[in-house]
C-alpha cells in the first residue's frame, strides 16, 4: 500500500500533465514511465560506480564518460533550465534509451521507439521534480506506486479495457494458488496486472512472521523473505506476457520491473495468429504451469489467419473461444488456468461452443465456474462474465459453481465501495470444496456431476442448474378483499354526497 502523501504526489503529477495539455491517460502513464526509466538508469549507474570504487573492478557503463554522455544522466540534466531541458531530453536522452539495458532487463527493447509527447517546458520541469521525489529505490513501495498510477486508466473510457479489476485478479491468483517454482503466463497481458499481482501474492504467502512489518499507515508490508531460494527463477523464467500493442509492452515491462521482476519475459506477439512470433519455439506448447487471463471478449479472426494448432481444438472465428483453446495448448499436462470469459462461452449453442465445452469436460478437468455479476466491468462493459478454472488433462467428475451477487463495489458505472462482498466466501468455499461439496442448489455454491452437464449438451451456465426457491405468499380470501373494496366504495360515495351538499 502507498501512503496518502505518495498518492497525493501522483495525483499532483497527473494533474500537471492534464493541465499541460496531455489528457490521454495512456499517454500520461507512458511519458511518466519514460522519465522513471531515465531516473532508474541513473540510479543503476550510481550503484555500479559505488561497487566499482570499493572493488576496483570495471563495469559496462550505461552512459559515456565524456561530458556529453554524462549530461544524459538524470542527476545532471534535471538541473537544466526548462527550455534547454526540453530540447536535450527530446533530442539526446530519449534516443539514448534504445542503446541501454536496465538491470539486465529487456525493457530497453521497448524504448527504441520512445517519443516525448511533452511540449511544455514548465510541464517537463514539474514532472522531473516530482519524479525525483518518488521512492523508486524502495522495493516495497515502487510496485504499489506504479499500480496506483495504472489505476488512473479506470477513469479513461476505452483505456479501461486494459485493466481487469484488481480484486478479481487477486481472487483468481489465490484460487489457483500460484507457487514460486512455477511458470505463469498471460497471453493477452495488457498492463501485466495478472503477472504483477501474482508476484504480490508470492510476497504475501512467503513472508515470515519475523520479517512482516507495518508501514506508517498501519498496512502490512510483505517482503517475501522466504522466496530467496527461488529469486533467480522468479526474475528470469517465471513470468511471461504477450501483447501486440507496444505501449502495453512498455507499461507491462515497467510494472514488472517495479515489482522486483527484473527480467520478465514480456514480448510482442499476436497470440492467435498463425504467423506467431515465437520467442520460445520449444516452449510455445505444453510449457506453462499456470495461465491467468482476461482475453478479448469481442472480435473474430479469419481461419486463414489463425494458428492451425488452435483450430485443431475448435474451429471458429470467435476470439473468446480461440483463446481458451490456445490456453489449453499452452499449458503443460497438469497445468491449470483461471480465465475470464463472457457468459456466452458457457451456454452458446453453436457447434464451436459445444465442441470447446465438451473438450474442457471430457479431455480435461473443469474444476469450477465462478459466475460474476454483470456490473463487474462497468463502466466499460456491462456484459455478464464468469471465471473458468480448469486443469489440463484427465477427465471431469464434477464441476463446482459459485454464484457471486456482490464483489464489494456498486454494480453501476460509479463502482463505489459497498459492504456486500461475496469474494472472501468464494475463496473459502473453493479451498474446502473437496471436503464439503454441496448438493444444495439453492445455495450460492454447489457441485454438479459431469454426467448431468453432458446430458444438458455441455451447458455450463449456472442458471441451468441452480434452483430458485419461490416463497409462498399468503393472501386474504377473495370475499374478504371484495368486502373491504365495497366498504371503501361506500365511503367514497358518502364523501362525494357531502361535497355536493357543500356546493
Amino acid at each position: 500500500m502507498i501512503t496518502g502523501s505518495l498518492r497525493n504526489q501522483i495525483d499532483q503529477l497527473w494533474e500537471k500533465f492534464w493541465t499541460g495539455g496531455i489528457t490521454n491517460p495512456l499517454t500520461v502513464i507512458e511519458q511518466i514511465s519514460f522519465l522513471m526509466f531515465a531516473r532508474l538508469l541513473d540510479i543503476q549507474e550510481t550503484n555500479n560506480e559505488r561497487v566499482a570504487a570499493r572493488s576496483g573492478r570495471r563495469f559496462n557503463r550505461l552512459f559515456p564518460e565524456d561530458p556529453d554522455g554524462q549530461l544524459l544522466r538524470w542527476q545532471n540534466f534535471r538541473h537544466l533550465a526548462g527550455k534547454d531541458m526540453l530540447k536535450h531530453v527530446k533530442t539526446n536522452v530519449f534516443p539514448h534509451f534504445a542503446k541501454v539495458t536496465l538491470a539486465d532487463t529487456d525493457f530497453g527493447e521497448y524504448m527504441r521507439d520512445a517519443d516525448m509527447e511533452i511540449k511544455s517546458e514548465s510541464l517537463l520541469v514539474a514532472a522531473v521534480e516530482m519524479i525525483e521525489k518518488l521512492p523508486l529505490t524502495a522495493g516495497d513501495t515502487k510496485g504499489d506506486l506504479y499500480e496506483y498510477l495504472l489505476s488512473k486508466l479506470t477513469t479513461a473510457g476505452i483505456n479501461g479495457q486494459f485493466r481487469t479489476p484488481r480484486h478479481i485478479i487477486d481472487l483468481m491468483v489465490a484460487m489457483i494458488d500460484l507457487r514460486p517454482d512455477e511458470t505463469l503466463c498471460d497471453p493477452a497481458c495488457g498492463t501485466a496486472g495478472f503477472l504483477a499481482r501474482g508476484m504480490e501474492y508470492l510476497n504475501r504467502t512467503h513472508t515470515s512472521a519475523e520479517a512482516l512489518y507495518q508501514d506508517e499507515e498501519g498496512h502490512d508490508v510483505h517482503v517475501g523473505d522466504l522466496l530467496e531460494p527461488y529469486r533467480d527463477h522468479i526474475r528470469r523464467n517465471m513470468f511471461w506476457g504477450f501483447d501486440f500493442d507496444t505501449t502495453m509492452l512498455r507499461l507491462s515491462s515497467m510494472n514488472m520491473l517495479l515489482h522486483g521482476v527484473s527480467h520478465a519475459n514480456i514480448h510482442y506477439q499476436d497470440s492467435l495468429n498463425k504467423n506467431i512470433n515465437e520467442h520460445w519455439p520449444q516452449q510455445e506448447q505444453n510449457y506453462f504451469d499456470v495461465v491467468l487471463a482476461n482475453p478479448p471478449f469481442k472480435g473474430s479472426l479469419d481461419e486463414t489467419s489463425t494458428h492451425p494448432e488452435i483450430l485443431r481444438i475448435v474451429k471458429t472465428k470467435k476470439t473468446e473461444l480461440l483463446f481458451i483453446a490456445h490456453i489449453l495448448r499452452m499449458l503443460k499436462l497438469g497445468g491449470r488456468s483461471a480465465t475470464i470469459v463472457p457468459d456466452g462461452v458457457l451456454f452458446g449453442s453453436s457447434k464451436a461452443h459445444q465442441t470447446l465445452r465438451q473438450h474442457l469436460l471430457d479431455d480435461n478437468q473443469l474444476e469450477g465456474i465462478v459466475s460474476l455479476p454483470s456490473g463487474v466491468f462497468k463502466p466499460y462493459a456491462g456484459v455478464s462474465t464468469g471465471i473458468l478454472i480448469f486443469t489440463k488433462g484427465g477427465r471431469t467428475e464434477q464441476v463446482w459453481f459459485y454464484d457471486v451477487k456482490a464483489d464489494g463495489y456498486s454494480l453501476d458505472d460509479k463502482r463505489n465501495p459497498v459492504a456486500a462482498n461475496d469474494l472472501p466466501d468464494v475463496l473459502q468455499q473453493w479451498r474446502r470444496r473437496e471436503n464439503a461439496g454441496s448438493s444444495d442448489r439453492t445455495s450460492a455454491c454447489f457441485t454438479v456431476p459431469a454426467d448431468e452437464i453432458r446430458a444438458n449438451k455441455y451447458d455450463l451456465s449456472i442458471n441451468r442448474y441452480k434452483e430458485v426457491v419461490h416463497e409462498e405468499e399468503q393472501y386474504e380470501p377473495p370475499k374478504e378483499i371484495l368486502k373491504r373494496l365495497m366498504a371503501l366504495e361506500d365511503e367514497i360515495q358518502r364523501e362525494l354526497r357531502e361535497l355536493e351538499g357543500m356546493l
